[in-house]
């Protein structure tokens, strides 16, 4: 089975002990295609948002505007509804569940964090905003 780009790890405590799954992309449908090419074409014009702080990463893994006009707005809107068709097809593909989706969120949001460049907008897991 070909193994795609996106993949996640999920921490589970049990008893006190920590397990680490890894989730990936195992079927590339044309949803997740079209996502992912989305994703894709809007990056620049996203990492160029937040460097003006226009937009920032929230703590469940999508964008929140801050500024700019219906034009950032709407590339905010789908860089969300295609965030959220990578996490659906994660779900779905590797069975985890319609309870997943908020492990999942959180698990993106931390790599988006953590992928964020200095000065850009983030929110901490408690929901506060700072800058990187």
């Amino acid at each position: 089975m070909k193994r795609y780009l996106i993949s996640i790890v999920v921490m589970v405590a049990v008893c006190g002990a920590v397990f680490a799954q890894s989730y990936d992309i195992k079927e590339m449908t044309p949803a997740v295609k079209s996502a992912l090419e989305g994703r894709k074409a809007r990056f620049s014009e996203l990492k160029a948002l937040k460097s003006q702080g226009l937009v920032g990463e929230t703590n469940r893994g999508y964008v929140q505007v801050f500024g700019g006009d219906s034009t950032v707005k709407n590339l905010v809107a789908s860089e969300n509804k295609d965030r959220k068709a990578v996490y659906l097809a994660i779900i779905d593909q590797n069975n985890l569940g319609a309870g997943a989706l908020d492990a999942v969120e959180n698990v993106f949001a931390g790599v988006q964090r953590d992928k964020a460049s200095s000065g850009d907008k983030i929110q901490d897991e408690s929901g506060e905003w700072g800058v990187k």
